[in-house]
């Protein structure tokens, strides 16, 4: 059994790190939520195609010059990403999702289907947190637990921190619903401009609500366990014990 999900009573002898002051447990659930999520920036920039679509639309009512330009500066976007060497995960699903709605739009001659997409999408997320959730397997606790070395230890070996991430995810998956809850109807009563606008307003709000909801249930929860440290001391000790087998053997 891997030192990934072996079984334990006392997660504060495992993780070596259970004495860590509150604050810097905080810092780091904050900064891992940073670099999971694309912060602030991160945000902005999947904002700006969609409002770029819309306020052209508004005022022009051309579905091709709107999707063009919503394409083309989410491309500019990944290439100033990646003339100054930053990390462009973010902007590179930003450029897919305008892509795919651009595409379907061009295809239906539907301006209003350019958003079809990333509604479907958010719908289908908001199912999956909330049901993960359901079942006790978070997805949260999967997708965070990489970016805090502790993969998937939190199911076996940290009942309070999996207790946290069911919380989070059951916030996403409510936030995520909620906001299909308004959109999807619109989609039907609306027009494009006025439904363009109303998922630009709804596309910050929500997402610091469960980036928030998320940081006050992790940063009161028990502190990860670094399986990542535990597995390399396991390979120091037994190197070290190879080694001292081996010289054994020489001295005999």
């Amino acid at each position: 059994m891997t030192s990934v999900d072996k079984p334990t009573d006392q997660v504060s002898q495992d993780t070596g790190d259970a004495s860590r002051p509150d604050g810097d447990t905080k810092a780091v659930t904050q900064a891992a939520l940073l670099d999971a999520f694309g912060g602030v920036r991160g945000t902005v920039e999947t904002m700006v195609p969609g409002l770029l679509f819309v306020m052209i639309y508004t005022i022009n009512r051309d579905l091709h010059s709107a999707a063009i330009a919503a394409l083309s500066v989410s491309v500019l976007l990944v290439i100033v990403r990646l003339a100054r060497k930053d990390t462009v995960k973010h902007a590179f699903s930003g450029v897919f999702g305008v892509a795919v709605g651009v595409a379907f739009a061009l295809f239906t001659g539907n301006a209003k289907d350019f958003y079809l997409p990333g509604m479907v999408y958010g719908l289908g997320l908001g199912l999956a947190f909330f049901v993960s959730a359901l079942v006790g397997y978070p997805l949260l606790g999967i997708l965070l637990g990489p970016i805090f070395r502790e993969n998937l230890s939190w199911r076996t070996r940290n009942p309070g921190r999996k207790k946290a991430y069911v919380k989070a995810s059951f916030a996403w998956g409510l936030i995520f619903l909620a906001k299909a809850a308004i959109l999807f109807p619109l989609y039907w009563w609306a027009d494009t401009a006025q439904l363009g606008w109303v998922l630009i307003a709804l596309k910050l709000p929500p997402m610091v609500l469960a980036v928030y909801f998320t940081w006050v249930f992790l940063a009161k929860a028990p502190p990860p366990i670094d399986v990542f440290a535990e597995m390399e001391a396991e390979e120091r000790a037994e190197q070290a014990a190879k080694e001292r087998a081996a010289a054994e053997r020489g001295e005999a």
